[in-house]
């Protein structure tokens, strides 16, 4: 992904929240796809460990998917794969600007993590990624789900995924928030947004709360 100067992330904190809170993830590998494409499944990544600086260079995170899902098949430890974060998204109309003529454009948020990965066949190393993923994701509702009586009914299915732990060795991060814009352009961005309903996300809250932060 291309970081335009101008779009990159406030700071850490942003993009690790990003990643924390938006956690169904692409798995973009090399091969697999048609006429040697790119393959990409999307589940959820989590993460297991960050290094003391914040940076997501050097941190840890895990994900699964089925076993059934040949991308797995073409996966080697040691090889590089490119972990997608998807953030809130949606269009601008020129209708929010006070300048005319102008052009429509897309505001949105997003992370891209290069990793080297690890592949676990194993139950032991299922079971760990799998109750690391409900512990994190758990993290994220009113009424966090206590998963301790179903352990048992994981341990029996558990031989239907394939884990991974990726190990992150580049950042790239884009969060195009309309911080191009003076403040009075991106409140009528964020009304807009707000009138119409954010879709993909709320990207009238991060325009609101992220894009004027520099």
């Amino acid at each position: 992904m291309y970081e335009f100067e101008k779009y990159r992330a406030p700071s850490q904190a942003n993009v690790v929240d990003l990643v924390r809170t938006h956690p169904f993830a692409l798995i973009v590998s090399n091969g697999g796809g048609a006429e040697g494409a790119p393959t990409a499944t999307h589940t959820p990544v989590i993460i297991e460990r960050m290094p003391t600086d914040g940076g997501f260079v050097g941190a840890e995170l895990l994900g699964h998917i089925a076993r059934k899902n040949p991308q797995w098949e073409h996966l080697t430890t040691g090889d590089t794969v490119l972990l997608v974060f998807s953030g809130p998204h949606g269009y601008v109309s020129p209708t929010t600007y006070d300048d005319d003529p102008n052009v429509p454009t897309w505001d949105y948020a997003a992370v891209h993590l290069t990793a080297r990965v690890t592949v676990w066949e194993g139950p032991a190393e299922g079971m760990h990624v799998v109750t690391r993923t409900v512990e994190e994701l758990e993290k994220l509702e009113s009424t966090p789900w206590d998963m301790t009586t179903s352990l048992p009914t994981f341990e029996r299915i558990v031989g239907g995924i394939v884990a991974f732990g990726f190990d992150v060795i580049e950042q790239r991060t884009v969060f195009k928030l309309s911080q191009d814009k003076p403040r009075e352009v991106r409140d009528k961005v964020v009304a807009a947004a707000r009138e119409r309903g954010c879709p993909h996300g709320a990207v009238a809250d991060l325009v609101d709360r992220v894009g004027g932060s520099r």
